[in-house]
């Protein structure tokens, strides 16, 4: 969704990618902005990283009541459900009648394979963070009250797809905007922010407060509740090429807050008690997301999937390693607590800050309930990838 996650961690054209060249140089500045690949060129590597075991393997695989299980699978479905491996899945689940939580593990354990997920060196040790869909105070025009804006991607925001120069980097982006015929990097955050900014005149709305801005781009997503009682939902649209750098680290380096001390709850606070400092501290990850106004009686928010997301049954993944609409089983804990959080998830998302086979992001919901939750969950974990039995872990998850 965008490039979210990480309190202390979310048209081309040949003319303009002729000037890729003459601006190379700029490759490493903006190779951190990794555009989620399309599903369909998404592979599941060979091992090792991924083995396969039986369901009794997974821990609390009998407890999970299965609550939602079927709207996320069925909005996986969306996305895969043409595909011949996919096919009969989710027509039968399509057909599904409030089942039982036995109904539908039995369903699973005759239908998939689960493979625990390992790293690079044998470890099944994951990192799981949490994320939601926030919701703002705003207005179609600006005021007083309403003085911080919320940008469209921009018309001269140039992304260039590195493929046809680097087979290497086929699953990069570049972006940037041109200047005369050489590509510079984007705009930053605090050239984005500055006065008059750069972007004037691609305000979707504006808002009353900036940290509340900065976060719904750190989460991707979110609602806004406008002055005239309306509702609008933003999704993702693009980024500004910039990488993503964790705001709560600025704060650890700077000694205002000890590691262990940083969750979006900590760091929403200190802003808002040193006032002063909070645009340096914003100013800190240059990364900037714009949005788009997507349709508001969807039932979630959508991932990069392209389907709506499932309190509590969605997660995000880097889908280098975890093919994007597949069930994940994942074992860890509630946040802040050592109680048990075994569940069936739905890998239907993306995030800047979600990278390697070992790392998911928990989509909690929307509101400010979800929030606290999703800002104080940094929890150790282990997944494991379900496949269904008549797909190949080791062929393209996207072949028919």
């Amino acid at each position: 969704m965008g490039f979210r996650r990480g309190i202390t961690k979310g048209p081309h054209s040949s003319g303009k990618c002729s000037a890729l060249q003459s601006a190379w140089t700029l490759v490493a500045l903006l190779l951190a902005a990794c555009a989620a690949p399309p599903v369909a060129k998404v592979e599941i590597p060979a091992l090792p990283g991924f083995a396969a075991v039986g369901f009794d393997a997974l821990p609390g695989w009998t407890d999970d009541d299965m609550d939602h299980v079927q709207v996320a699978l069925l909005q996986s479905c969306r996305a895969l459900g043409a595909r011949l491996a996919w096919r009969e899945i989710c027509q039968a689940a399509g057909e599904w009648l409030s089942p039982s939580a036995a109904e539908v593990r039995r369903f699973f354990e005759t239908r998939f394979t689960p493979y625990r997920i390992l790293g690079e060196e044998g470890s099944d040790q994951a990192f799981l963070t949490g994320y939601f869909e926030p919701v703002l105070q705003g207005s179609r025009r600006p005021s007083a009250i309403y003085r911080y804006p919320v940008y469209r991607a921009p018309d001269d925001l140039v992304s260039v797809e590195l493929a046809g120069l680097y087979p290497e980097l086929a699953k990069l982006r570049l972006r940037g905007r041109l200047a005369g015929r050489k590509l510079v990097p984007y705009f930053s955050r605090a050239e984005i922010d500055a006065d008059p900014s750069p972007l004037a005149g691609n305000e979707i709305l504006w808002v009353d407060d900036p940290l509340e801005l900065f976060f719904l781009q750190v989460q991707g997503s979110g609602r806004v509740l406008l002055e005239d009682g309306r509702r609008v939902r933003l999704g993702y649209a693009d980024q500004n090429g910039h990488p993503y750098r964790p705001i709560g680290r600025w704060l650890v380096e700077q000694g205002m807050l000890s590691p262990d001390q940083v969750t979006m709850r900590s760091i929403k606070d200190w802003a808002r008690e040193h006032p002063e400092q909070s645009r340096q501290l914003m100013n800190y990850n240059p990364s900037y997301v714009f949005f788009r106004e997507i349709a508001d009686d969807l039932p979630g928010p959508l991932g990069s999937l392209g389907v709506s997301l499932t309190a509590a049954r969605s997660i995000a993944v880097d889908p280098r390693w975890l093919p994007l609409g597949a069930p994940v089983y994942l074992a860890t804990t509630w946040p802040g607590s050592d109680t048990p959080l075994n569940r069936l998830v739905f890998a239907q998302d993306t995030g800047g800050a979600i990278k390697g086979r070992l790392r998911a992001d928990f989509f909690w919901g929307t509101g400010p309930e979800a929030g606290e939750r999703a800002g104080a969950m940094k929890q150790a974990g282990r997944l494991w990838l379900l496949l269904p039995r008549s797909l190949d872990p080791v062929q393209s998850f996207s072949r028919p």
